[in-house]
């Protein structure tokens, strides 16, 4: 599958893995307990410092973000219809910061310090006769398969904008939900073979 890490280390890259999911974690948690637009938008502006310390070669990521942007669009619409625009910026915003957050913590972080942070934390989870490393792994894929979202995202809007000239948008949602649903299913046809069920 596609990654979006990043090979040369920066700063972030230097932060231990577990670190980085606490902080995660309590940032989503901060993000969910407020409604207030100000700190919402100041929590935005924080999160893109965070990228703009990442340095140049973070922009190749921001690619991904237009599927971000698109959906954060539909949504706020979405709440204008049917509610208020305040509510629609409130869950953009919310959506937008964490989904920025998880992506720095994938352009920083190898695949396999998360999954080794995802065994410790389950491992007490055996005590109960649980597969905890069956319940890492999925959490690992469930993290790959968000990075092949955006990647599918990506190259689907530039394949539509080679051929019409604009941005897919919401047209992309079936071709987009077709791949990932194939992916998905090679991936299960690849797991299946692997464990020998």
């Amino acid at each position: 599958m596609h990654s979006f890490y990043l090979e040369r280390p920066g700063w972030l890259h230097r932060v231990p893995a577990g670190v980085k999911l606490a902080g995660l974690s309590l940032a989503g948690t901060a993000l969910f307990m407020t409604a207030d637009q100000a700190l919402l938008g100041a929590a935005a502006l924080a999160v893109a410092a965070l990228y703009l310390s990442l340095g140049r070669e973070a922009g190749r990521a921001l690619g991904a973000f237009r599927g971000l942007a698109v959906a954060l669009l539909l949504i706020l619409l979405f709440h204008a219809l049917v509610g208020s625009w305040r509510d629609g910026a409130v869950t953009a915003l919310r959506l937008g910061s964490l989904s920025a957050l998880g992506m720095a913590l994938t352009l920083t972080t190898r695949f396999d310090d998360l999954l080794s942070v995802a065994e410790t934390l389950l491992r007490p989870l055996k005590l109960f006769g649980l597969p905890a490393e069956r319940m890492a792994l999925a959490f690992g894929l469930m993290l790959r398969f968000i990075e092949t979202f955006f990647a599918q995202w990506q190259r689907l809007d530039e394949a539509h904008r080679a051929r019409s000239g604009r941005a897919g948008g919401w047209r992309l949602l079936a071709p987009l939900a077709i791949q990932a649903l194939a992916a998905a299913d090679r991936a299960a046809e690849a797991l299946s073979a692997r464990l020998g069920r």
